[in-house]
């Protein structure tokens, strides 16, 4: 950023040449007031010459400090340009930390969100795992009670069959049961086998055998027996 100084430099002029205009006499009527001596023009040379070294010395001085208020400017845009070159490298580094905070941020969900994936598929596959599993079982259950069916049905068929054959075989010998019952009944009753004393036969065979102490022929028939 620099500083026009040419109007200053001008306007400065203008008033020094204004100032010696103001100095010179102006002519006036004849009065009592004293003339003034009048200028040479040698005066008036020497005073321009002296005028126009100041003014020299004045542009110089401005020149410097033209140089100087430059100068200033140009640290200053330069201290001005560092500053925000360091503010601009800060919000960098601010805009990269938020881009890298981002992206791990992204790629944490990603990780994260792959991992639910990955889970829920897994869990999907125990689930459909589980249902095949189920679907075997209910297949060999469906087996099973086929069997168990076919089984109960040759069971009750055999029971069936066994009844019908037993009471078919049985009448027979219920029959013989039947008559071998009525022999004994009457064997018991000729035979007297619930009597005190014993049965017929007992009480024939005590007799035949007190017959024999008398009867030697006896004896020894009974004895030829072993009932002696």
């Amino acid at each position: 950023m620099k500083i026009d100084f040419t109007g200053l430099k001008k306007t400065l002029g203008a008033t020094v040449l204004l100032s010696l205009m103001a100095v010179c006499p102006y002519p006036q009527p004849a009065g009592a007031v004293e003339v003034a001596p009048r200028i040479s023009d040698r005066e008036i040379i020497e005073s321009l010459s002296a005028l126009k070294e100041g003014q020299k010395s004045l542009d110089a001085r401005l020149d410097a400090m033209e140089k100087r208020f430059d100068q200033r400017f140009e640290d200053m845009e330069k201290r001005f340009d560092e500053r925000f070159a360091a503010i601009d490298q800060r919000f960098e580094a601010v805009n990269q930390r938020f881009e890298d905070m981002e992206k791990r941020f992204n790629e944490r969900f990603e990780s994260m969100a792959k991992g639910l994936n990955e889970r829920f598929k897994a869990i999907d596959q125990r689930f459909e795992a589980i249902d095949r599993r189920f679907d075997s079982i209910e297949r060999i259950l469906g087996w099973i009670l086929n069997l168990l069916s076919v089984l109960i049905l040759g069971i009750i068929g055999l029971v069936g069959f066994v009844i019908w054959d037993r009471k078919t075989a049985l009448r027979p010998l219920e029959k013989r049961v039947t008559a071998l019952e009525i022999t004994e009944e009457k064997l018991q009753h000729e035979l007297e086998l619930r009597h005190e004393e014993g049965s017929r036969f007992f009480r024939l065979l005590q007799a035949l055998r007190e017959r024999a102490k008398m009867d030697p022929e006896l004896a020894a028939v009974l004895r030829s027996y072993s009932l002696l």
